[in-house]
């Protein structure tokens, strides 16, 4: 995983806590669909409500592609929350469009991918939070089986986990955040949303999160 700007990420950061797309309550732990409990909880559709933070988000992501993957020919979001980050993008890159489903629609075309295929075109993939990698990878591997070269991912928010960046590296794909969990916790304490007496086991959470316990 590698991140466009540190202080992008900070920005970033604050402004998911600020509208409360990112929780933080390591005291009474959120717990995930794994059955893991966590002490974090994201959701980045938030900022769609918020046209200031919207359109960091999306001029962040914008640059990003611009700036890593200047050959892209096409925007793939990732069902669902990746579509409406994903739209943004091509919109102002002037690119095609298309997203990936979680699984292929049960009626008409039952098609798996939304939008025009075109075999060989050169396409960056857009999440809007990365766990493990396991559903966004997934929709890699559907595009390529599809037809389409891959050239990346670009992400808001990473949890930073290392059963990610190896997942990640095993596929051969490149993952771009605007910003992550290590530049999180020193905003989340400067700006009081938790205090230094938590910080060890919100960190002991992100090397350990199947076992973690608050």
């Amino acid at each position: 995983m590698e991140i466009l700007d540190s202080s992008v990420a900070a920005e970033v950061a604050d402004k998911l806590l600020e509208i409360q797309a990112i929780r933080l309550q390591p005291d009474s732990p959120f717990t995930w669909a794994s059955g893991w409990k966590s002490p974090i909880y994201c959701d980045n559709r938030l900022s769609l409500s918020f046209p200031e933070v919207r359109n960091l988000i999306k001029n962040q992501l914008v640059k990003s592609v611009i700036h890593n993957f200047p050959g892209a020919e096409a925007i793939a979001g990732v069902a669902t929350a990746g579509i409406p980050q994903g739209a943004l993008i091509a919109n102002d890159l002037d690119l095609p469009f298309i997203y990936v489903r979680s699984k292929a629609k049960g009626h008409g075309m039952e098609n798996m991918i939304e939008g025009k295929v075109t075999q060989g075109q050169k396409v960056v993939v857009v999440e809007d939070l990365v766990s493990t990698g396991g559903s966004s990878l997934k929709a890699v591997e559907d595009l390529r089986k599809a037809g389409f070269e891959v050239l990346g991912m670009v992400a808001i928010f990473s949890y930073g986990f290392e059963i990610a960046a190896t997942n990640f590296k095993n596929a051969n794909v490149k993952l771009i955040c605007l910003s992550h969990y290590e530049a999180l916790l020193p905003r989340a304490i400067e700006k009081k949303y938790i205090t230094g007496e938590t910080l060890k086991s919100l960190e002991s959470w992100r090397k350990n999160p199947e076992k973690w316990n608050p």
